[in-house]
């Protein structure tokens, strides 16, 4: 098969962003992940399977998707659409069918040259040090995709970053690091016990790849990461240990310690889920990340970046 024939699914390509690689970046975020993490801020991105949504915001109560519905798979109720996507409905025909856009795929399937098309009409914005970063979901779910899409805009010249919990096969990352100028990679919990409580899976794979990382002739390009999340990764004991395991590999690693984001709780309705924390935590001030980066200092880490 013709390598930019491959097809991916992606759930968002986001423009403009500045918070995924240097310069001003499009990020595309791959579907799929083999964590569960309680908190995730992309949740709509952790199934491989595609499903329907509705935008209650954008319904004009037409009733058109549930006369087609065969099966109770869309229910007209008082205060809107109730959706079951577990349904073996003609899912294709109802979102076709909805005049006002409140039913959407929540994903789509690309080739890799259709994304290559796509991305290519930000490129003059990646002449000033920008580029395209993969992201998720776990990007690297979808190897195949990722390494020919990754290679495909080397070849162009495009500066390249990905977003990874590392939660995959080392021949995997292998395939990759070819085409990568820059790799975040998470390191989220240090105790493997609350490791697989909150996240769902072991963090021992995900311990070798990095040290696969530091290790090898790409160590400068990657950038460990911890997203502080309220009583689940901001202990001091969680920073210091990650840090001591970190930089006893490589002196010179960087650690970004990321600020708990409280935009994700309300995408969780979308998928019919209750997100992780009855009251939204808040954003840390600048005092409390300055405490978690001198955890960090103290326990090895000499380059800290915040954001």
């Amino acid at each position: 098969m013709d390598r930019k024939n491959i097809q991916g699914t992606i759930f968002d390509i986001r423009r403009f962003s500045t918070h995924d690689g240097s310069g001003i970046r499009t990020t595309v975020f791959l579907k799929g992940c083999p964590l569960s993490c309680v908190w995730c801020h992309n949740p709509e991105g952790i199934s491989v399977r595609p499903r329907p949504l509705y935008f209650p915001n954008k319904c004009i109560r037409c009733g058109i998707c549930a006369g087609l519905s065969q099966i109770g798979g869309v229910v007209m109720k008082e205060d809107g659409v109730k959706l079951h996507p577990e349904k073996d409905e003609d899912w294709h025909q109802i979102i076709d069918a909805c005049p006002s856009g409140a039913l959407a795929w929540d994903s789509r399937q690309v080739t890799v040259r259709e994304a290559v098309e796509e991305l290519m009409r930000d490129e003059p914005f990646f002449k000033h040090g920008g580029g395209v970063t993969l992201s998720g979901g776990e990007p690297l779910l979808q190897a195949e995709f990722a390494a020919a899409l990754l290679e495909e805009l080397k070849s162009r010249e495009i500066h390249t970053a990905i977003e990874t919990a590392l939660h995959v096969k080392q021949e995997i990352i292998e395939k990759t690091l070819p085409f990568l100028d820059l790799i975040y990679a998470d390191y989220k919990i240090s105790d493997p016990g609350e490791h697989q409580r909150y996240t769902g899976v072991s963090n021992e794979l995900i311990k070798s790849n990095i040290r696969f990382l530091l290790e090898s002739d790409k160590k400068e390009s990657v950038i460990i990461r911890t997203p502080m999340i309220p009583g689940l990764t901001d202990s001091p004991g969680n920073i210091a240990s990650i840090s001591c395991y970190i930089s006893g590999i490589y002196p010179q690693v960087s650690y970004e310690l990321l600020n708990y984001n409280p935009l994700a709780e309300s995408k969780y309705h979308l998928i019919d889920k209750e997100y992780y924390f009855k009251e939204n935590p808040k954003r840390y001030s600048d005092e409390e990340m300055k405490v978690f980066t001198e955890i960090a200092f103290l326990n090895g880490v000499k380059n800290i970046i915040r954001e």
